[in-house]
């Protein structure tokens, strides 16, 4: 079975590969960018001879709800230079002045928000670039990009300094940047770049680009970029660096420690960051003594499966240039997951010592990354070494043979464990068609760890056609019982027996399909209609079946960007090892076949008040389970932003099996003084973990990229009401430019 998709898939890549042309759009829209001819001021009034002199980049297209006509609104787009700044001068005309805008906060709301924004690609290879964008009120939002089209290539997390000034105006409103070229990582006398321009109209629900890309694509894929042409090439910056220490100190009081009496203490901790441009392409990124404070809480999420659920890295030093390392395998089995370093076998935080990251292009066609942490010993486990090495290379027009290799070893008494260690080696074929059309993909990953010697390897393959109207996507996994990764998320692995109450690891395979269609249909009441049928079989290691999921989706989008959801999913489990869901007796082992069937609405979100309502009804297991949501959120724009959500799920099973109620309420409040000051305060209740949570911040960035945070973080159990843990940290940054 597996030589037989395998040949069906390399039929398929060769099929695609005879194919590939140049790409799109790479002739038909050039801009040309010559060096300024006197000093531009930042103001956003774009009154310099410069712009006047300067290439205009107009005639935009509309690419979402459609992407056959030109945009409603007409916007101009400019570039010039000097030694030091790349200039981009934008107008925005619209009559219209209540101008949609979603917050203050840097690098927040930025999609869906009246905004406008450019994107780079230094090496116009359609791997990875730069995006800069900003809206009428000159909230700034910077991005790294990757070569494709979806989340994943797109990370907000990258900090760095640049420049930009707005004007309103009765028809218009304009945009100044000033972007310094060490921001940037090129290559010494390269004069072409990739470049595009989008423009989010959400007042008209309408996002539109310069360059044209399909609708089934994401605006910042980078394989529709025009070509940006020097009239010389640009200047390299040198001396790039940037030191950001760091002072805190946080007043910590815990009723859960086992001591004889509450620990409570006054800790104060001192360290740095640093990022260090070793070329103009190659970046070195360092830190001493890391403290995450200040970083925001997890959203709290209520779990009704039977594995562990994936929270998301937050800690900035991780997510920057992330998707070298977190990109490889698929969603529900990652070999590199930068969450699992700096926590020990308990789930519980150890500090990190230091940590180095090397990322940036090699060549135009080869990107590396080299990360390296070591974090403290505790009473649980000792001191752990963590390295992971990755590379990138691309291969035809927008292909990649990707390679990582993750070391985790115990460090102890100055010298490394020779038992206590384990490695992943991954290797990965990306095949992408030059319009994006076709993707395939393959790859091997093998664990090593003392004492393992078979069924310690991941495989997975598969295939995906995109058009405009139709989208279905083949994808091959296989996990063995003993492909061991520390330093990954590889779901279902592990088996909870609740009547032995241990984990047992049991190897699996996963076929999954899901076919979409979209309809356009000519009433004007209706956007669009998408209907998605998906299929996920989960097998055993001997092929015999564990799971099935089947469902049928209907997605109806209107015009005002509301959408209603209606579905439903038919499951077939056969529990391997008995579960507990309640406080009842174990669900037995065996097959269980159950429906379930929901509804979900989301009002118009341009609007100042905005809801969610969501419902579910329907079997689980032998039982039944019902879950009713609902989220609003109020704006008041721009300086507020009031949210609320609720979940309830009713858990209901035959005889002495029990049944259990779980609520997960979260309400949120946001209020932007300035584009500079900010407080934020979360609250969640959440019945299954038996915990109350509240996380209030105030920050204030007193110089770019500077800041002041002061944060309140309580907690307290919720079946037998008392504290559980309280901390008050005041934390203090600064970013140095040397």
């Amino acid at each position: 079975m597996n030589r037989l998709v395998l040949t069906l898939l390399s039929g398929l890549l060769g099929v695609a590969a005879m194919a590939q042309s140049e790409r799109p759009n790479q002739s038909s829209h050039q801009l040309g960018i010559q060096r300024s001819i006197d000093n531009i001021q930042l103001d956003g009034a774009l009154s310099e001879a410069s712009w006047e002199q300067a290439m205009v980049a107009d005639g935009f297209w509309e690419k979402d709800p459609r992407d056959n006509v030109r945009a409603s609104l007409k916007t101009e787009a400019r570039l010039t230079y000097d030694d030091q700044f790349l200039y981009v001068g934008i107008v925005c005309y619209d009559t219209s002045q209540n101008h949609i805008i979603q917050t203050l906060k840097r690098d927040a709301g930025y999609w869906e928000s009246d905004a406008v924004a450019i994107t780079l690609d230094p090496v116009n290879e359609a791997t990875n670039g730069f995006m800069f964008g900003v809206n009428p009120l000159g909230v700034q939002m910077e991005a790294l990009l990757g070569g494709g089209s979806g989340d994943g290539n797109w990370d907000n997390n990258w900090d760095n300094i640049w420049f930009v000034a707005t004007q309103q105006y009765s028809d218009r409103w304009t945009v100044e940047m000033a972007i310094p070229f060490k921001t940037l990582r090129y290559e010494a006398g390269t004069t072409e770049w990739g470049i595009n321009f989008l423009r989010n109209d959400i007042k008209h629900n309408q996002f539109h680009v310069w360059a044209p890309i399909p609708r089934q694509f994401w605006g910042i894929d980078q394989g529709y970029s025009g070509k940006l042409v020097w009239d010389t090439a640009p200047p390299v910056a040198k001396g790039n660096v940037a030191v950001i220490p760091y002072l805190s100190g946080a007043y910590q009081q815990d009723k859960e420690a086992e001591l004889p009496e509450d620990l409570e203490d006054f800790v104060g901790q001192v360290g740095a960051d640093a990022k260090i441009a070793l070329s103009p392409s190659l970046n070195l990124d360092l830190t001493v003594n890391p403290d995450f404070s200040q970083v925001d809480v997890d959203v709290q999420q209520t779990n009704l499966t039977r594995f562990s659920l994936f929270f998301p890295e937050r800690r900035n030093f991780f997510l920057e240039n992330s998707d070298l390392f977190a990109s490889f395998g698929i969603p529900p089995a990652r070999p590199f997951f930068s969450r699992r370093i700096g926590l020990d076998e308990d789930g519980q935080a150890v500090p990190i010592t230091f940590g180095a990251r090397l990322t940036g292009n090699v060549t135009d066609d080869l990107r590396i990354g080299v990360l390296g942490v070591q974090t403290k010993a505790n009473d649980v486990q000792a001191g752990q070494n963590y390295v992971t090495a990755a590379f990138t290379h691309r291969v035809l027009e927008r292909s990649t043979v990707r390679g990582m290799f993750t070391n985790r070893q115990a460090f102890a008494n100055g010298e490394f464990s020779t038992t206590d260690y384990n490695r992943n080696a991954d290797l990965e074929f990306n095949y992408q068609s030059a319009d994006g059309t076709w993707l395939g993909w393959t790859g091997y990953h093998r664990a090593f760890r003392e004492g393992v010697a078979d069924k310690h390897t991941f495989y997975n393959m598969g295939g995906a056609y995109t058009a405009a109207n139709f989208n279905v996507l083949l994808d091959m996994v296989s996990v063995g019982e003993n492909y061991f990764a520390d330093v990954g998320f590889v779901n279902r692995l592990e088996n909870y027996d609740a009547l032995r109450d241990t984990i047992i690891r049991r190897g699996y395979k996963i076929l999954y399909t899901p076919v979409s269609f979209t309809l356009l249909p000519a009433a004007d009441w209706l956007q669009n209609l998408n209907i998605i049928v998906e299929n996920a079989l989960f097998l055993n290691d001997d092929y015999s079946l564990n799971e099935r999921t089947t469902s049928l989706i209907g997605e109806a989008v209107f015009p005002n960007s509301s959408r209603f959801v209606v579905g439903g999913t038919s499951f077939t489990t056969d529990l391997l090892f008995p579960f507990d869901f309640t406080e009842g007796d174990p669900l037995p082992a065996g097959r269980y076949n159950y429906l379930d069937y929901g509804m979900n609405y989301t009002s118009d979100q341009r609007k100042r008040f905005g809801f969610n309502l969501r419902a579910e009804s329907g079997g689980f297991y032998n039982g039944q389970r019902v879950l009713l949501g609902a989220s609003a959120q109020y704006r008041v724009q721009p300086w507020g932003n009031f949210t609320f959500s609720a979940e309830y799920n009713r858990l209901k099973f035959p005889e002495n099996y029990g049944e259990r109620e779980l609520w997960l309420i979260g309400p949120r409040a946001e209020v932007n003084f300035s584009k500079n000051l900010f407080w934020n305060t979360f609250v969640q209740y959440n019945t299954q973990d038996d915990n109350f949570n509240i996380n209030s911040r105030l920050q204030w960035q007193f110089k770019p990229l500077s800041w002041l945070f002061l944060v309140y973080t309580d907690n307290y159990a919720v079946e037998v009401w008392g504290p559980k843990n309280r901390a008050l940290v005041l934390k203090l940054n600064y970013w140095l430019v040397l």
